[in-house]
């Protein structure tokens, strides 16, 4: 049976290898297997029949059974294209095609009963249909012959060589026809029967060919839990072997450089949130096991703090640490911080990133390897082949979305012994997507804000309010603080009616002339060494408005900013909105965030500006942007290498993913390596699982 699914595509009746080669480089779909799991992603109801008479504007597709009278070639050279006239016992109407039209010409028979099905369209007051669907009625009672019609993702290119959703469709019934009747279950029978499941034979057919709607529930229930329940019970597995195979050092001293500074530098007092995340990350410390933790917390919960408490515990047990931050800017930022923490510890830090080179380079590469560097932060050139450290323990890596999971793993190599990762996020992540992308990892979650932080004030206002909006910030301005406005694009686009970047720039110029007023730009499009240039100048005070885009989402600490304008903030995601808002509100005075948007709002653009403006709770506002957008969209959804997912949607599907992972967990708690004869099945799927998509889990 496994080798009926691992056959070659070209070996199926209608493929041949040119349309084989075209399936796998368009849809990824090489084997008999393959095809049947490209599912459809809607169904057509064919079991309603409408007359010529009936056809009105308000029905957008049609099903018709009729005759063709007349085929008829007009237009001429490029304007050519086929007419026909189909009929039925109410009226006619006419049907066009622009493409294919010898192939159309030669299969058309004339006075022939077919099924036509279309989108009708009046063109001089009659009706016709442009590249209609035809089926001869006596060729659509076939086996796998069904009410509800799939409908299939496909490409411009395998269109072109009939492989449109028809065209699929086609190979699917092909395929389904040969499909022998003791294809192998893939859950365990006692499963199947507690759940009350159709079988994994019935669920393939019915999920391509249902009978109705009760059928094609079944099959596509069926199918998304067994993507979920593999998926867990892979996250869940990987949980248990890393914790009982992986040994971490143990860091067994709370010594001097940890107590020094949280008695006397320390200049404010932890939130309980702090102190029982450090404890949790203490214990992990201890154990003996690596420890694997995911530390969610808003922008502004004091994560870098916790991260650089616990890399003073690795300090005092003579471990190196490193803290890995996605753009140079940020890695500098937290340099800074950290130096300056540092500066009466007797420890050492430096800052590595891809613009420092030459001397400065070879002595902190020098310095790391015989240990006396303590702690290192940079970006993504800490895992360069040539850096190499004398005892990493501890790796900290920030705003994870933004580093590939094989780019983490490089980490694992750095030491014989793999070091304690800590893996912060400040987009807090909904509880069902955490419980996929990171079912691995131990969570611990920052929900206190430190003491004296006033909540960011964020309202809504029309581009018609400007005048209003500009009126307070320059009286915020006059107060001595600083501002941010925000533009979605950079250049100019056709496609979308947006405030271009440079027009706002030169607007806002205008609008708060110098020398009262002292405007920086920044954008991605600038040389790293510019865009510095320009932040030092606002962090320094020297200009009061930054006009950015969204570049500086991530880490920019300006304690004096009090305003963030976003514009067109309709164009902006939920998580990247609140990102945003994040850059100020880090000072004690009172922060505002004015979402400026045109009259005409989208359902979902009104939705992420009524969000915003209704809480500031980053752990709402992560559901709401997962219901929204689906988690094909969140960042980082995909690149855990694990979401090998064709049919179940995390953000719609929560109750069937809850079902999966309590099931796995029962499955998990009664034989956690699954050594059980019952559990063979599971085991050697999983074992299938982890080659194909190799083991990144162990990482982060």
């Amino acid at each position: 049976m496994h080798d009926f699914l691992s056959s070659p595509l070209e070996f199926l009746k209608g493929v041949g290898p040119q349309r084989a080669e075209l399936l796998g480089k368009e849809l990824g779909v090489f084997t008999f297997g393959d095809l049947l799991h490209h599912y459809p992603f809607r169904y057509v109801d064919r079991t309603r029949f409408y007359t010529i008479r009936e056809i009105s504007a308000d029905i957008p597709i049609i099903q018709i059974k009729g005759k063709i009278r007349s085929i008829t070639p007009r237009g001429e050279k490029r304007k050519k294209y086929l007419s026909a006239v189909f009929y039925d016992e109410t009226g006619s109407l006419e049907l066009k095609w622009f493409k294919g039209l010898r192939w159309i010409t030669s299969s058309l028979r004339l006075n022939t009963e077919y099924v036509l099905f279309g989108k009708p369209t009046l063109f001089n007051g009659n009706w016709n249909i442009i590249h209609p669907e035809l089926e001869l009625v006596s060729e659509g009672s076939g086996s796998t012959a069904s009410a509800l019609q799939p409908v299939y993702n496909t490409t411009e290119k395998m269109k072109a060589r009939g492989l449109d959703s028809r065209g699929l469709m086609k190979l699917q019934k092909t395929l389904l026809e040969k499909l022998p009747e003791n294809i192998p279950e893939t859950l365990p029978d006692e499963l199947i029967t507690q759940l009350r499941m159709i079988s994994g034979h019935r669920a393939i057919r019915h999920i391509h060919f249902p009978g109705d709607i009760h059928q094609q529930k079944m099959a596509e229930w069926r199918i998304k839990f067994e993507e979920q329940f593999y998926l867990q019970l892979r996250l869940l597995n990987l949980k248990i072997i890393r914790k009982q195979k992986k040994k971490g050092a143990v860091f067994k001293i709370i010594g001097d450089h940890f107590n020094r500074f949280f008695h006397h530098v320390l200049p404010f007092e932890l939130t309980h949130a702090q102190k029982r995340v450090i404890r949790e990350i203490r214990a992990d410390f201890s154990s003996g096991r690596q420890m694997n933790r995911l530390l969610q917390g808003d922008v502004g919960s004091g994560k870098t703090l916790v991260a650089l408490m616990c890399m003073l515990i690795a300090a005092d047990n003579g471990f190196q640490a490193c803290l890995m931050a996605p753009t140079e800017i940020l890695a500098a930022q937290h340099a800074a911080t950290i130096a300056e923490f540092l500066s009466a510890s007797g420890l050492k830090s430096a800052l590595l990133t891809g613009s420092i080179k030459g001397k400065q380079r070879r002595e902190i590469l020098a310095d790391l390897e015989s240990g006396e560097i303590h702690i290192l932060i940079g970006t993504h050139a800490i895992i360069e082949e040539a850096v190499k450290f004398h005892n990493l323990g501890f790796v900290v890596i920030d705003e994870q979305h933004r580093f590939g999971v094989e780019q983490r793993a490089r980490m694992w190599d750095k030491n014989e012994n793999p070091p304690h990762v800590l893996v912060m996020t400040a987009t807090p992540i909904p509880r069902t997507l955490a419980m996929t992308l990171y079912g691995d990892l131990d969570v611990s979650i920052l929900d206190e804000m430190p003491p004296g932080r006033k909540p960011i004030h964020t309202i809504h206002r029309l581009d018609s309010h400007r005048l209003e909006v500009w009126g307070f910030l320059k009286k915020e301005i006059a107060s001595g603080r600083q501002v941010y406005i925000v533009y979605p694009l950079i250049e100019e686009s056709e496609k979308m009616d947006l405030k271009n970047l440079f027009d706002g720039y030169e607007a806002v110029c205008r609008d708060f002339p110098a020398p009262e007023y002292r405007v920086s730009i920044v954008h991605g499009r600038m040389k790293a060494s510019d865009k510095d240039f320009e932040m030092q100048r606002f962090l320094k005070k020297e200009t009061n408005i930054m006009v950015a885009t969204s570049v500086i989402e991530v880490g920019v600490n300006i304690p004096n900013a009090s305003v963030m304008v976003i514009e067109n903030a309709e164009r902006f995601g939920l998580s990247q909105l609140h990102q945003l808002r994040g850059r100020v509100g880090r000072g004690s005075d009172q922060s505002y965030c004015i979402l400026m948007t045109g009259y005409k709002l989208s359902h979902e653009g009104r939705t992420r500006i009524k969000t915003m403006c209704e809480t500031n709770d980053g752990f709402r506002i992560a559901e709401t942007d997962l219901l929204l957008r689906g988690p094909g969209d969140a960042e980082g959804t995909r690149q855990s290498g694990m979401l090998d997912l064709k049919l179940a949607d995390i953000s719609r599907d929560q109750s069937i993913l809850q079902a999966a992972r309590t099931e796995a967990t029962k499955i998990l708690q009664s034989d956690p390596l699954l050594n059980s004869e019952n559990h063979r099945l599971l085991k050697s799927r999983l074992d299938a699982l982890n080659k194909r998509s190799g083991n990144w889990g162990k990482i982060s």
